[in-house]
Protein backbone atom coordinates (compact mmCIF):
# COMPACT_ATOMS: atom_id res chain seq x y z
CA UNK A 1 0.00 0.00 0.00
CA UNK A 2 1.64 3.40 -0.59
CA UNK A 3 1.91 6.66 1.26
CA UNK A 4 1.44 7.05 4.09
CA UNK A 5 1.07 3.80 4.80
CA UNK A 6 4.89 3.20 3.91
CA UNK A 7 7.44 5.50 4.54
CA UNK A 8 5.47 7.86 6.68
CA UNK A 9 7.28 9.74 9.20
CA UNK A 10 6.41 12.31 11.83
CA UNK A 11 8.17 15.04 12.93
CA UNK A 12 10.58 14.65 15.73
CA UNK A 13 8.00 15.18 18.87
CA UNK A 14 4.86 15.30 17.29
CA UNK A 15 1.85 14.67 19.08
CA UNK A 16 -1.43 13.94 17.48
CA UNK A 17 -4.59 16.40 18.09
CA UNK A 18 -7.78 14.97 19.20
CA UNK A 19 -10.77 14.69 16.93
CA UNK A 20 -13.06 17.18 17.51
CA UNK A 21 -15.58 16.42 14.74
CA UNK A 22 -17.41 13.66 14.26
CA UNK A 23 -19.75 12.49 11.20
CA UNK A 24 -22.54 10.09 11.92
CA UNK A 25 -24.05 8.10 9.11
CA UNK A 26 -27.58 7.59 10.78
CA UNK A 27 -28.65 6.19 7.39
CA UNK A 28 -27.06 4.58 4.85
CA UNK A 29 -29.13 5.03 1.70
CA UNK A 30 -30.44 8.10 -0.27
CA UNK A 31 -33.64 9.27 -2.02
CA UNK A 32 -31.69 11.08 -4.89
CA UNK A 33 -29.15 9.59 -7.35
CA UNK A 34 -26.14 12.31 -7.63
CA UNK A 35 -23.61 11.44 -10.77
CA UNK A 36 -20.71 12.77 -8.98
CA UNK A 37 -21.67 11.13 -4.95
CA UNK A 38 -18.67 9.82 -3.14
CA UNK A 39 -20.88 7.24 -1.39
CA UNK A 40 -22.65 5.62 -3.97
CA UNK A 41 -20.47 6.33 -7.08
CA UNK A 42 -17.07 5.77 -5.98
CA UNK A 43 -14.54 3.14 -5.99
CA UNK A 44 -15.74 2.08 -2.23
CA UNK A 45 -19.09 0.47 -2.81
CA UNK A 46 -19.10 -0.74 0.94
CA UNK A 47 -22.43 1.04 1.94
CA UNK A 48 -24.32 -2.14 0.16
CA UNK A 49 -23.40 -3.99 3.39
CA UNK A 50 -24.24 -1.45 5.86
CA UNK A 51 -27.37 -1.26 7.86
CA UNK A 52 -29.86 1.02 6.33
CA UNK A 53 -30.38 3.16 9.73
CA UNK A 54 -28.20 3.45 12.49
CA UNK A 55 -29.70 1.54 15.24
CA UNK A 56 -30.74 3.61 19.18
CA UNK A 57 -28.39 1.23 20.66
CA UNK A 58 -25.19 1.82 18.04
CA UNK A 59 -25.84 5.30 18.05
CA UNK A 60 -25.48 5.69 22.09
CA UNK A 61 -22.48 3.29 21.98
CA UNK A 62 -20.61 6.01 19.32
CA UNK A 63 -21.77 8.52 22.04
CA UNK A 64 -20.21 7.06 24.24
CA UNK A 65 -17.08 6.71 22.35
CA UNK A 66 -16.78 10.18 21.88
CA UNK A 67 -17.54 11.19 25.55
CA UNK A 68 -14.58 9.23 26.66
CA UNK A 69 -12.50 10.52 23.91
CA UNK A 70 -13.32 14.30 23.88
CA UNK A 71 -11.46 16.83 25.83
CA UNK A 72 -13.50 19.97 25.20
CA UNK A 73 -16.96 21.06 23.03
CA UNK A 74 -17.14 18.61 20.15
CA UNK A 75 -19.48 19.01 16.68
CA UNK A 76 -21.77 15.76 15.69
CA UNK A 77 -23.15 15.78 12.21
CA UNK A 78 -26.33 13.51 11.43
CA UNK A 79 -25.14 12.57 7.79
CA UNK A 80 -25.85 9.86 5.48
CA UNK A 81 -26.89 9.06 2.43
CA UNK A 82 -29.51 10.99 3.57
CA UNK A 83 -29.99 11.85 6.81
CA UNK A 84 -33.76 12.12 7.08
CA UNK A 85 -34.49 8.57 5.79
CA UNK A 86 -33.63 7.79 9.44
CA UNK A 87 -36.87 9.35 10.15
CA UNK A 88 -38.07 12.43 12.86
CA UNK A 89 -38.93 10.24 15.96
CA UNK A 90 -35.12 8.78 15.63
CA UNK A 91 -33.39 12.30 14.87
CA UNK A 92 -35.23 13.94 17.92
CA UNK A 93 -34.10 10.92 20.49
CA UNK A 94 -30.88 10.60 18.41
CA UNK A 95 -30.56 14.59 19.52
CA UNK A 96 -31.43 14.09 22.84
CA UNK A 97 -29.24 10.95 23.03
CA UNK A 98 -26.11 12.65 22.44
CA UNK A 99 -27.02 15.79 24.93
CA UNK A 100 -27.46 13.11 27.71
CA UNK A 101 -24.14 11.31 26.70
CA UNK A 102 -21.69 13.44 25.33
CA UNK A 103 -22.59 16.66 27.31
CA UNK A 104 -20.88 19.19 25.42
CA UNK A 105 -22.10 18.88 21.89
CA UNK A 106 -22.92 21.16 19.08
CA UNK A 107 -25.65 19.29 16.86
CA UNK A 108 -25.39 19.91 12.75
CA UNK A 109 -26.69 18.17 9.98
CA UNK A 110 -26.01 17.72 6.08
CA UNK A 111 -28.58 17.13 4.34
CA UNK A 112 -30.37 16.78 0.89
CA UNK A 113 -33.23 18.87 1.96
CA UNK A 114 -36.02 16.99 -0.01
CA UNK A 115 -37.41 14.99 3.16
CA UNK A 116 -38.09 18.50 5.42
CA UNK A 117 -41.09 18.25 7.10
CA UNK A 118 -42.42 21.27 9.60
CA UNK A 119 -42.56 18.41 11.89
CA UNK A 120 -38.27 17.82 11.28
CA UNK A 121 -37.76 21.58 11.46
CA UNK A 122 -39.58 22.25 14.83
CA UNK A 123 -37.46 18.94 16.18
CA UNK A 124 -33.89 20.79 14.79
CA UNK A 125 -35.28 23.90 16.24
CA UNK A 126 -36.25 22.40 19.91
CA UNK A 127 -33.15 20.46 19.78
CA UNK A 128 -30.35 23.28 18.35
CA UNK A 129 -29.63 21.53 15.05
CA UNK A 130 -28.31 23.32 12.94
CA UNK A 131 -28.96 22.65 9.09
CA UNK A 132 -27.01 22.60 5.86
CA UNK A 133 -28.45 21.74 2.46
CA UNK A 134 -27.12 20.57 -0.89
CA UNK A 135 -27.82 22.96 -3.72
CA UNK A 136 -26.06 23.27 -6.64
CA UNK A 137 -27.95 26.57 -7.67
CA UNK A 138 -31.28 27.41 -9.64
CA UNK A 139 -33.34 24.38 -11.15
CA UNK A 140 -31.57 23.93 -13.89
CA UNK A 141 -28.10 24.02 -12.41
CA UNK A 142 -29.12 21.70 -9.48
CA UNK A 143 -30.59 19.31 -11.43
CA UNK A 144 -27.92 18.75 -13.59
CA UNK A 145 -26.75 16.51 -11.38
CA UNK A 146 -28.87 16.35 -8.19
CA UNK A 147 -31.89 14.33 -9.63
CA UNK A 148 -34.36 11.69 -7.88
CA UNK A 149 -33.90 8.27 -7.88
CA UNK A 150 -35.32 6.97 -11.21
CA UNK A 151 -35.03 10.48 -12.72
CA UNK A 152 -37.21 14.02 -12.10
CA UNK A 153 -36.12 16.77 -10.57
CA UNK A 154 -35.03 17.63 -6.95
CA UNK A 155 -35.37 21.47 -6.74
CA UNK A 156 -38.91 21.74 -6.17
CA UNK A 157 -38.68 20.18 -3.01
CA UNK A 158 -35.10 21.21 -1.42
CA UNK A 159 -36.86 24.92 -1.96
CA UNK A 160 -39.52 23.95 -0.12
CA UNK A 161 -37.44 22.36 2.70
CA UNK A 162 -35.48 25.07 2.84
CA UNK A 163 -38.69 27.47 3.73
CA UNK A 164 -39.71 25.33 6.07
CA UNK A 165 -36.34 25.24 8.34
CA UNK A 166 -36.33 28.42 9.73
CA UNK A 167 -34.04 29.44 12.32
CA UNK A 168 -32.76 26.36 12.07
CA UNK A 169 -31.25 26.52 8.57
CA UNK A 170 -27.34 27.00 8.59
CA UNK A 171 -26.07 27.25 4.65
CA UNK A 172 -26.08 25.95 1.62
CA UNK A 173 -23.19 23.44 0.17
CA UNK A 174 -22.87 23.89 -3.62
CA UNK A 175 -20.97 21.28 -5.65
CA UNK A 176 -19.08 23.22 -8.63
CA UNK A 177 -19.99 22.48 -12.09
CA UNK A 178 -18.05 24.63 -14.36
CA UNK A 179 -20.52 24.29 -17.13
CA UNK A 180 -23.36 26.23 -15.20
CA UNK A 181 -22.82 30.07 -15.33
CA UNK A 182 -20.98 30.53 -11.52
CA UNK A 183 -22.78 34.62 -11.14
CA UNK A 184 -26.15 32.38 -11.72
CA UNK A 185 -25.72 30.06 -9.66
CA UNK A 186 -24.40 32.42 -7.03
CA UNK A 187 -27.64 34.74 -7.62
CA UNK A 188 -29.58 31.42 -7.76
CA UNK A 189 -27.99 30.51 -3.99
CA UNK A 190 -28.04 33.93 -2.75
CA UNK A 191 -32.02 34.02 -2.60
CA UNK A 192 -32.42 31.39 -0.05
CA UNK A 193 -30.73 33.73 2.19
CA UNK A 194 -28.07 31.53 3.71
CA UNK A 195 -26.36 32.35 6.37
CA UNK A 196 -23.21 30.38 4.77
CA UNK A 197 -22.31 29.02 1.29
CA UNK A 198 -19.67 26.28 1.00
CA UNK A 199 -18.32 25.67 -2.50
CA UNK A 200 -17.03 22.18 -3.01
CA UNK A 201 -14.87 21.35 -5.69
CA UNK A 202 -15.84 17.84 -7.05
CA UNK A 203 -14.25 14.68 -5.63
CA UNK A 204 -11.54 13.41 -7.90
CA UNK A 205 -7.76 12.24 -8.04
CA UNK A 206 -4.93 11.72 -10.80
CA UNK A 207 -6.26 8.54 -11.44
CA UNK A 208 -10.37 9.89 -12.55
CA UNK A 209 -9.10 13.54 -12.67
CA UNK A 210 -12.08 15.91 -13.04
CA UNK A 211 -14.11 17.26 -15.58
CA UNK A 212 -12.33 20.60 -17.27
CA UNK A 213 -9.46 20.90 -14.94
CA UNK A 214 -8.08 24.18 -15.03
CA UNK A 215 -11.93 26.02 -15.30
CA UNK A 216 -12.33 25.61 -11.47
CA UNK A 217 -9.95 29.02 -10.81
CA UNK A 218 -11.48 31.06 -13.25
CA UNK A 219 -15.30 29.97 -12.18
CA UNK A 220 -14.67 30.60 -8.26
CA UNK A 221 -12.56 33.91 -9.11
CA UNK A 222 -15.75 35.35 -11.12
CA UNK A 223 -18.28 34.70 -7.36
CA UNK A 224 -15.50 35.90 -5.42
CA UNK A 225 -15.08 39.39 -7.45
CA UNK A 226 -18.47 39.69 -7.16
CA UNK A 227 -18.59 38.60 -3.08
CA UNK A 228 -15.76 40.60 -1.92
CA UNK A 229 -16.44 43.76 -3.89
CA UNK A 230 -20.29 43.86 -2.38
CA UNK A 231 -20.59 47.17 -0.58
CA UNK A 232 -22.44 44.58 2.24
CA UNK A 233 -21.56 41.28 3.22
CA UNK A 234 -23.62 39.36 1.44
CA UNK A 235 -23.15 35.72 2.79
CA UNK A 236 -20.28 33.99 4.60
CA UNK A 237 -18.80 32.02 1.82
CA UNK A 238 -16.29 29.48 3.53
CA UNK A 239 -14.08 29.13 0.70
CA UNK A 240 -13.13 32.48 0.26
CA UNK A 241 -13.31 33.25 4.34
CA UNK A 242 -10.40 30.69 4.54
CA UNK A 243 -8.17 32.09 2.68
CA UNK A 244 -8.44 35.25 3.27
CA UNK A 245 -7.93 34.34 6.90
CA UNK A 246 -4.73 32.59 6.05
CA UNK A 247 -3.67 34.94 3.98
CA UNK A 248 -3.50 37.40 6.58
CA UNK A 249 -1.89 35.01 8.97
CA UNK A 250 -4.43 33.35 10.99
CA UNK A 251 -5.39 29.53 10.82
CA UNK A 252 -8.61 27.48 10.00
CA UNK A 253 -10.02 24.10 10.06
CA UNK A 254 -10.47 23.30 6.84
CA UNK A 255 -9.78 20.23 4.67
CA UNK A 256 -10.04 22.10 1.94
CA UNK A 257 -7.11 24.62 2.88
CA UNK A 258 -4.52 25.48 5.45
CA UNK A 259 -2.00 23.23 6.78
CA UNK A 260 -4.27 22.71 9.87
CA UNK A 261 -5.06 18.92 11.43
CA UNK A 262 -7.64 17.40 10.37
CA UNK A 263 -9.84 16.87 13.47
CA UNK A 264 -12.61 14.38 11.89
CA UNK A 265 -13.66 11.19 12.57
CA UNK A 266 -16.96 9.21 10.48
CA UNK A 267 -19.29 6.32 12.08
CA UNK A 268 -20.52 4.32 9.63
CA UNK A 269 -24.54 3.25 10.28
CA UNK A 270 -23.20 0.11 12.22
CA UNK A 271 -20.33 2.17 14.47
CA UNK A 272 -17.58 1.05 12.45
CA UNK A 273 -14.96 3.79 12.74
CA UNK A 274 -13.49 5.21 9.55
CA UNK A 275 -11.95 8.36 8.61
CA UNK A 276 -13.25 11.05 6.29
CA UNK A 277 -15.56 8.95 3.68
CA UNK A 278 -14.67 11.27 0.65
CA UNK A 279 -11.61 8.87 0.61
CA UNK A 280 -13.93 6.51 -0.77
CA UNK A 281 -13.24 7.79 -4.09
CA UNK A 282 -9.25 6.89 -4.07
CA UNK A 283 -9.92 2.89 -3.64
CA UNK A 284 -12.09 0.36 -1.84
CA UNK A 285 -11.37 0.51 1.69
CA UNK A 286 -9.76 3.45 2.07
CA UNK A 287 -11.03 5.25 4.99
CA UNK A 288 -11.12 2.02 7.03
CA UNK A 289 -10.01 2.50 10.30
CA UNK A 290 -8.31 -0.79 12.26
CA UNK A 291 -8.71 0.73 15.87
CA UNK A 292 -11.81 0.75 17.03
CA UNK A 293 -11.18 3.47 19.78
CA UNK A 294 -10.69 6.68 18.91
CA UNK A 295 -7.83 7.14 21.09
CA UNK A 296 -5.72 5.14 19.14
CA UNK A 297 -7.16 5.60 16.01
CA UNK A 298 -4.86 8.89 16.14
CA UNK A 299 -1.71 6.97 15.62
CA UNK A 300 -3.28 4.98 12.60
CA UNK A 301 -1.17 6.40 8.95
CA UNK A 302 -4.22 7.62 7.30
CA UNK A 303 -4.83 9.98 10.45
CA UNK A 304 -1.59 11.01 11.00
CA UNK A 305 -0.89 12.20 7.62
CA UNK A 306 -3.73 14.52 7.71
CA UNK A 307 -2.41 16.00 11.35
CA UNK A 308 1.16 16.38 10.45
CA UNK A 309 0.93 19.23 8.35
CA UNK A 310 4.02 20.18 5.85
CA UNK A 311 5.36 17.38 6.57
CA UNK A 312 2.96 15.34 4.64
CA UNK A 313 2.94 17.01 1.23
CA UNK A 314 4.76 16.48 -1.53
CA UNK A 315 8.31 17.90 -2.50
CA UNK A 316 6.17 20.01 -5.35
CA UNK A 317 4.51 21.52 -2.47
CA UNK A 318 6.84 22.37 -0.11
CA UNK A 319 8.33 25.26 -2.10
CA UNK A 320 5.61 26.18 -3.54
CA UNK A 321 5.18 30.54 -3.03
CA UNK A 322 1.23 29.49 -1.38
CA UNK A 323 1.81 26.56 0.72
CA UNK A 324 1.02 27.30 3.98
CA UNK A 325 -2.03 28.99 2.74
CA UNK A 326 -3.15 25.79 0.05
CA UNK A 327 -2.11 23.67 2.42
CA UNK A 328 -1.40 20.99 -0.66
CA UNK A 329 -5.57 21.41 -1.26
CA UNK A 330 -7.56 18.80 -0.05
CA UNK A 331 -6.21 15.54 0.78
CA UNK A 332 -8.61 13.26 -1.04
CA UNK A 333 -7.17 14.85 -4.19
CA UNK A 334 -3.94 14.27 -4.45
CA UNK A 335 -3.91 10.68 -4.76
CA UNK A 336 -2.88 8.19 -7.14
CA UNK A 337 -2.37 4.52 -7.48
CA UNK A 338 1.40 5.14 -7.46
CA UNK A 339 2.98 7.57 -5.24
CA UNK A 340 -0.43 7.49 -3.00
CA UNK A 341 -1.39 10.41 -1.36
CA UNK A 342 1.93 12.62 -1.13
CA UNK A 343 0.85 14.42 -4.32
CA UNK A 344 0.22 18.04 -5.08
CA UNK A 345 -3.61 18.26 -5.73
CA UNK A 346 -5.40 17.61 -8.93
CA UNK A 347 -6.87 21.06 -8.51
CA UNK A 348 -3.37 21.95 -8.10
CA UNK A 349 -3.26 24.87 -10.99
CA UNK A 350 -6.49 25.64 -9.84
CA UNK A 351 -5.78 26.64 -6.57
CA UNK A 352 -2.56 28.19 -7.02
CA UNK A 353 -4.72 30.89 -9.35
CA UNK A 354 -7.53 31.73 -6.94
CA UNK A 355 -5.41 31.98 -4.00
CA UNK A 356 -2.92 34.55 -5.77
CA UNK A 357 -5.52 35.72 -7.01
CA UNK A 358 -7.49 36.63 -3.87
CA UNK A 359 -3.87 37.60 -2.46
CA UNK A 360 -3.23 40.46 -4.91
CA UNK A 361 -6.95 41.86 -3.37
CA UNK A 362 -5.87 41.80 -0.37
CA UNK A 363 -2.60 43.25 -1.24
CA UNK A 364 -4.69 45.89 -3.36
CA UNK A 365 -7.05 46.94 -0.10
CA UNK A 366 -4.17 47.57 1.96
CA UNK A 367 -2.06 49.76 -0.52
CA UNK A 368 -5.26 51.80 -0.46
CA UNK A 369 -5.29 51.49 3.30
CA UNK A 370 -2.30 53.07 3.32
CA UNK A 371 -2.22 56.19 1.00
CA UNK A 372 -2.82 59.75 2.89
Amino acid sequence: MPWPHEGLEPPAGWRPATFREFVVKVASRCNLACDYCYVYESADQSWRSQPRVMTPAVFADVCTRIAEHADGPVDLVFHGGEPLLAGEAAIARFAATAREIIGDVRLRMQTNGTLVTAGFAAICRDQGIRVAVSLDGGPAANDRHRVRVGGGSSFPAVRDGIALLGDAFAGLLCTIDTANDPLAVYADLLSFRPPAVDFLLPHANWETPPPRAGSYADWLITIFDRWYAAPARETRVRLFDDILTLILGGRVASETVGLAPVRVAVFETDGTLEQVDALKTAYPGAPLLAAGSLDAALREPGVTARQIGAAALAPACLSCAVRDVCGGGNYVHRFDPVRGFRNPSVYCTDLFRLITHVAAAVRADLSRSDRP
